[in-house]
């Protein structure tokens, strides 16, 4: 009903105007001929009172008591009823049997029955044209020929042309006078709707003219209440677009800053190896290719999973989560790097029971958060030392700690620990390129949980805390009302 002619979807103020104007206008149309039928029928009333007291003058003159019907009608009372009706007078007094008539006799009667001492009003045809009477019928006393309870019938009579001439005079001054009031309240209803909506068409305005890439918050100042609430709808969807660009940004800068040197080395040293004719210098500058190569693999894989650890997880509405059990979990990693630990025979165990641990939770992110915190144990832990890994429950929480007896962490490395690309000091002399624990600080992050370091005696421990509850916002806050970050 609404489409416009470039098939686009009607605007507000189309609809309002298309809703508001055509019920106005029919509503407004009612309301005048509900009007001017009330001031017709107020008018008709006026001039029946006029008629009602011609009829009333006319029957105090009628005398019964000389044994007849008489009148005494002057001829300057008729005169002044003609005058004060500006047409035509016709009376007409008879006795209900109609054996005396007076007057004007083709005068007509009613077609209901008279009430005595009730006027009853009605329009009828005379001599041609139409008339107005008023009809009133009385005993009469004293009764003429002994007819007791006969009555005495009075009619009066004018033209109405005077009348109608008047009822539509007044009728058009009402007309003009109500189409005024329509017109002024249709202006109105079309210049309150477009300053109604005026507030939205300087929102489109401004959305329209903002740079691609600008982000800020739309300002809800001067926009209507009922219009506030979408402005808040599109602010969280922008912010929620800009993180994502920020963190695709970042992750452009991190791949272009951690890859672009290892590439520069590889191609420095096919170079190399391409100009040497001595297979052993060929097969160096390739072996020292493959290390290259894997510390790009393991630096690419695990920015793709910092990447993949902050994405959108609908924590509210629970929608990909699953039952985790992180002591199986745990069993499954430490078989994994149990070849590893034995090279470097390492005291590799787990303390957790068996009873299973679970939480809601993504599985492949809380394997990685584990996975990164045994490997930093693996790498900084000097052949014959001791890592131990354990799980339990602590109240509404569930624990993973992983403690070695290695080299330990300063209080500043650990101030500082969780930041992308940065390594402490016992970090400088292995491969690694420092994602591992801001992997871990952001999967704890979207798992609504705890990470905390701290450096022990002789050694580290890596401690995760999730809620045995499911990790809505609410129970976050309830389970964890002091949230500790890195």
């Amino acid at each position: 009903m609404f489409k416009s002619l470039k098939g686009r979807e009607p605007g507000l103020k189309s609809i309002l105007l298309w809703w508001l104007v055509p019920a106005l206008v029919v509503f407004m149309m009612t309301a005048l001929w509900l009007s001017n039928h009330m001031l017709r029928s107020q008018i008709n009333i006026a001039y029946d009172r006029s008629l009602a007291g011609a009829l009333r003058s006319i029957d105090h003159q009628i005398s019964t008591a000389s044994g007849g019907l008489s009148i005494e009608l002057p001829y300057l009372m008729l005169e002044f009823f003609e005058l004060t009706a500006n047409e035509n007078v016709y009376y007409r007094v008879m006795t209900e049997d109609g054996l005396a008539d007076i007057g004007n006799q083709q005068l007509p009667l009613p077609e209901r029955t008279l009430v005595s001492g009730v006027p009853q009003y009605y329009t009828a045809e005379y001599l041609g044209e139409t008339v107005r009477i008023a009809a009133l019928a009385r005993a009469m006393d004293p009764p003429l020929y002994n007819n007791r309870g006969g009555r005495v019938i009075v009619l009066v009579g004018e033209d109405i042309d005077t009348r109608e001439a008047f009822i539509q005079s007044m009728l058009l001054r009402s007309i003009g006078r109500d189409l005024v009031t329509v017109a002024l309240v249709i202006l109105i209803v079309v210049f309150g709707v477009l300053f109604a909506v005026r507030p939205l068409s300087r929102l489109r305005q401004e959305v329209e003219g903002r740079h691609h890439d600008d982000l800020r918050p739309i300002e809800a100042r001067g926009i209507p209440a009922e219009v506030q609430p979408l402005v808040t709808a599109i602010n969280l969807h922008m912010e929620r677009y800009a993180q994502q660009a920020r963190l695709q940004s970042q992750f452009l800068d991190d791949a272009s800053h951690q890859l672009r040197t290892p590439l520069t080395v590889l191609r420095a040293q096919l170079g190399y190896a391409l100009r040497e004719s001595d297979p052993q210098e060929i097969r160096s500058a390739l072996l020292a290719m493959g290390e290259g190569l894997d510390r790009a693999v393991r630096t690419a894989n695990q920015m793709l999973s910092l990447a993949r650890a902050r994405d959108n997880i609908s924590f509210e509405t629970g929608e990909g989560l699953e039952q985790v059990d992180l002591l199986q979990l745990a069993r499954g990693i430490l078989k994994d790097v149990y070849p590893i630990a034995r090279a470097k025979r390492l005291d590799l165990g787990l303390e957790g029971g068996d009873e299973p641990v679970l939480i809601w939770g993504l599985e492949w992110q809380v394997r990685e958060a584990i996975v990164n915190l045994v490997d930093n144990a693996l790498r900084y832990t000097p052949n014959g030392g001791i890592i131990t890994v354990g799980v339990r429950r602590e109240g509404a929480n569930a624990m993973v700690v992983v403690e070695d007896n290695g080299a330990g962490m300063s209080q500043s490395d650990i101030d500082r620990a969780g930041l992308r690309f940065r390594r402490g000091k016992a970090g400088k002399n292995t491969a690694g390129a420092g994602l591992g624990l801001a992997i871990v600080q952001a999967i704890m992050q979207r798992h609504r949980g705890r990470f905390h370091l701290e450096s022990l005696p002789q050694g580290c421990r890596a401690t995760l805390v999730f809620s045995l509850n499911f990790p809505t916002d609410e129970a976050f806050e309830t389970h964890n009302p002091k949230t500790e970050s890195l």
